[in-house]
């Protein structure tokens, strides 16, 4: 296909930039998106509602804006792209599940409210798989999204909409949210920036149990500065979430440039106990190498995680109890297999699991403050996998290893979530199979804004070495997904047909 790049392919810094200085028309921008969504999304289905004609009354209304000299806001004419987990006033929200099919809220969630306010115009949601659920973003309301380096292999999740999105260039700004990895994971398999803040940084509001760490919303983007630029526009503290508190947002707007030469840092393939593949393994080994003479230290590091699976295990299906019991209880079957699988999980644990759970995570974040009286931050592979068809439901087997459900393949993603730790994924060139391949980068408790300074600096410098800049799809490039040059191996039942943004596919 032939598409102009020139405009959509700009991060949205500078997009931002351009609208201020009265150089580019929020309208202009608008139309660029639409015509790009409507080129690119059938042969990734990452754009799941839309809501064109309500955003070219807003591009409108920002233009004026921008003309009449009004203050404008951080993220003023820009369009963006909505998770379809978060509730938008007056836009198709499923949450993937077709509970939902008919679902359209009356308001927006507290974070789309905040960054509208921020000048953000909503055009479009972006996929997710079913309810939320796992890391391959497909369901049976909206189809499969896949991978724009790859139409046959999954984009993860459960942001896997946006993180498509923003590598194929379709819109400037996406939202995430992540539990166990769904902000990082698609990230990585897309080759772009996402970020888990700590809890509290950016209020989430939806979560039903409001006092858990486990769920937190978080910026995506193309750059570390789009992501700082998103943080900047959505952090604060907010009511709804009562993790939240009082902050300066702008903090995370320029959080600096941090100096690698010296920056401590530790290393681990596998955390100790998550199943990584060898080419993986092999992979990051080169990447580390390519990289560890930027840093004043580089090294190998042991970390006791305890029994952290179990305690994972317990913390999401006590979530998953807490907000999908009506659901079950009135009909298990509209529960598709990853949301009902946590729920049964969870259904049958004790007040004794819980509050073992609760003590293990403490004792896990004690342990883990040690690593860093020696180091500033710790880097591992954000994924254990390459890209894998979406015709697949989860990666049931590393390594020849059989994983126990349907989400132990994101160990490397959870552990830290466990820890509350802020962390980020930072494209890093390509893997063994030239697919993207993400750097996840582990800060100090609540260092959120030396994360970002770090990771603005390790992008700055991977930029000039071979093998370890961003990778960028070749969009022109695009094939249809052909579901027959994918293997399906997983169980429990897998989708076996995918049809374009707002078809249905069918499962056996």
């Amino acid at each position: 296909m032939s598409l102009d790049d020139s405009l959509v392919s700009l991060t949205a810094v500078e997009l931002r930039r351009l609208i201020g200085a009265r150089q580019l028309s929020p309208v202009e921008l608008l139309e660029a998106c639409i015509a790009r969504i409507e080129a690119v999304n059938p042969f990734i289905n990452a754009i799941t509602a839309t809501a064109f004609d309500r955003a070219r009354e807003e591009a409108r209304a920002a233009e004026r804006a921008v003309m009449a000299g009004e203050a404008l806001g951080l993220l003023h004419g820009l369009p963006m792209g909505v998770k379809d987990l978060e509730p938008t006033a007056g836009l198709l929200t499923t949450f993937g599940s077709a509970i939902y099919r008919d679902h359209v809220p009356t308001e927006d969630v507290a974070l789309v409210a905040r960054l509208r306010r921020a000048g953000a115009i909503v055009a479009a949601k972006t996929n997710v798989p079913d309810m939320g659920a796992g890391a391959n973003s497909r369901n049976t309301v909206w189809g499969a999204t896949g991978n724009p380096f790859n139409p046959n292999l999954n984009a993860g999740g459960s942001s896997g909409g946006s993180a498509a999105a923003l590598a194929s260039d379709l819109l400037p700004v996406c939202t995430g949210s992540d539990t166990g990895g769904s902000l990082r994971i698609p990230a990585a398999k897309c080759g772009v920036v996402g970020f888990r803040p700590s809890p509290g940084v950016v209020p989430s509001v939806r979560k039903p149990l409001g006092w858990t760490p486990i769920s937190v919303v978080g910026p995506m983007g193309r750059t570390v500065a789009d992501a700082c630029l998103q943080m900047a526009a959505s952090a604060g503290p907010d009511a709804g979430d009562p993790l939240s508190y009082p902050l300066d947002p702008l903090q995370f707007l320029n959080p600096g440039t941090a100096d690698l030469g010296r920056l401590r840092v530790a290393y681990t393939e596998d955390f100790g106990l998550c199943d990584v593949d060898d080419g993986i393994r092999a992979t990051f080994r080169a990447k580390i190498a390519g990289m560890r003479h930027l840093f004043a230290a580089c090294d190998p590091i042991d970390i006791d995680f305890g029994d952290a699976h179990r305690c994972f295990d317990i913390l999401r299906a006590e979530a998953f109890v807490a907000g999908m019991r009506d659901a079950y209880e009135k009909d298990p079957a509209s529960l598709g297999p990853n949301p009902r699988a946590n729920f049964e999980m969870g259904a049958a644990m004790s007040l004794m699991d819980c509050a073992w759970a609760q003590a293990e995570q403490t004792r896990l974040i004690k342990r883990f403050q040690r690593v860093y009286d020696d180091y500033d931050l710790i880097l591992s592979p954000t994924t254990p996998v390459s890209p894998f068809p979406w015709t697949q439901l989860y990666a049931d087997t590393i390594n020849g290893k059989r994983q126990e459900n349907y989400y132990r393949w994101l160990a490397l993603t959870y552990v830290i979530t466990l820890t509350t730790h802020p962390a980020l994924t930072l494209p890093c060139g390509r893997d063994q199979n030239g697919m993207p391949f993400g750097l996840q980068m582990v800060g100090r408790f609540r260092g959120d804004r030396e994360v970002l300074a770090a990771a603005q600096g390790m992008e700055q410098a991977f930029a000039g070495i071979e093998g370890l800049q961003r990778p960028r799809p070749d969009i022109g490039a695009l094939k249809p997904a052909d579901p027959a040059l994918t293997s399906i191996v997983t169980t429990p039942p897998v989708l076996n047909a995918r049809s374009g943004a707002g078809g249905e596919v069918s499962a056996v």
